[in-house]
């Protein structure tokens, strides 16, 4: 096998393709980079661990065809360090040879016969914008769990109806809803999903640049996958097994009292306040007519507080917050504005965003924040 291709081109693939690869393998060829080169002149990278795959197809001047497997992880870090020139790939015996400039390498192949078949993209289900898609999926996963003895929760539901798709996702103490459009293949399409908040958000990102991201869904006969696709980048993922509780339900119908506050401003105060709350401490929010009240610590600790303007619609309440959970929904909401929606200072608090003061709230985005019950 014999190749040239251009240095940053090589770098963005393989990086991107060993992104995935597990520090601790089950197999030693599971943390090698698959690199296929054909006749037509294309490079065909691939890294699989049995659970996410990968595949990149990228130019390259080919003189002769062939395959091969090396660590990927290395060859990742040797591509990102090479000079910006054209980078000449040989295969010697079990050796493979990376010329670029001055730069020479010898890297060991990998036995490529005893690397896994690569699973194959489902059937296309739709196309979905890839801005808003990357928008959609870092405002929910927030709310996943990293708690891995609870696979469940460390997954985002995707519920798809027609052309609404709904993402969840919580770690029993938050719970975060999206919804946003797409383009599916059949108008009458009804299923759900359950993906990685890790898989998804590393998709999300890496291919959200591309415009539009095809989505392909494979649910039933034996083998639970989802797929995406754009910019010569492929990528699929199982599904996550089990039955994700019933989340919807934990939004409140009615909300008797709701304040407004420059979200932005309300931001800045938290993070202040929160320099004096100790771990597993609250910030304490308290509502009034015409402002809230950020406050932590107590004692002969250290305390700060703070003073914004708000609007307040019922009774005054007071509540009090997990710092970063707090930071987390405030951050992920995107609007000028945030509403907070109240039904008992101990019942979950929902957060929504709207664009001006006195204007509606949208739903396309909810997070709901389990509060902290405080001594008065």
């Amino acid at each position: 096998m014999k190749f040239r291709v251009e240095r940053d081109v090589l770098a963005e693939a393989v990086t991107w393709t060993a992104r995935t690869l597990p520090n601790r393998p089950p197999a030693p060829v599971l943390a090698g980079v698959r690199i296929e080169a054909t006749q037509e002149g294309i490079l065909n990278l691939a890294s699989f661990d049995y659970e996410v795959s990968a595949r990149a197809e990228i130019p390259a001047d080919v003189s002769e065809a062939g395959t091969i497997l090396v660590s990927g992880k290395l060859l990742a870090e040797i591509s990102k360090s090479l000079p910006n020139k054209p980078v000449d790939f040989s295969v010697e015996g079990t050796k493979v040879s990376v010329v670029c400039g001055a730069s020479r390498f010898s890297l060991l192949t990998m036995p490529v016969d005893e690397y896994p078949s690569l699973p194959l993209m489902p059937e296309l289900t739709g196309v979905v914008d890839g801005q808003e898609m990357t928008a959609a999926v870092s405002q929910v996963t927030v709310a996943a769990s990293r708690d891995d003895t609870l696979p469940l929760l460390t997954g985002v539901r995707i519920e798809i109806e027609g052309e609404k798709i709904t993402l969840l996702a919580t770690d029993r103490y938050r719970l975060a809803l999206r919804e946003l459009t797409w383009s599916p293949t059949s108008p009458e399409i009804s299923t759900v999903a359950l993906v990685r908040a890790r898989t998804l958000n590393d998709v999300s990102k890496s291919l959200g640049s591309s415009g539009e991201v095809n989505v392909a869904l494979s649910v039933g006969n034996g083998v639970d996958m989802i797929g995406f696709e754009a910019g010569g980048r492929h990528t699929t993922s199982l599904l996550v097994d089990g039955d994700y509780p019933h989340v919807r339900r934990l939004f409140p119908d009615e909300t008797p009292i709701h304040a407004v506050v420059a979200t932005q401003p309300l931001i800045d105060a938290a993070r202040r306040v929160a320099l004096v709350a100790e771990r597993n401490t609250p910030i304490r929010l308290n509502f009034a007519e015409g402002q809230v009240i950020l406050d932590a610590g107590q004692g002969d600790d250290a305390q700060a507080s703070e003073a914004l303007e708000s609007t307040l619609v019922g009774e005054e309440i007071s509540v009090a917050f997990n710092p970063q959970f707090l930071l987390d929904g405030l951050n992920a909401l995107g609007t000028d504005f945030v509403r907070l929606s109240f039904t008992h200072p101990n019942k979950p608090v929902e957060f929504t965003g709207q664009e001006s003061l006195d204007g509606e709230d949208s739903k396309h985005y909810r997070y709901l924040l389990v509060p902290i019950r405080f001594a008065n």
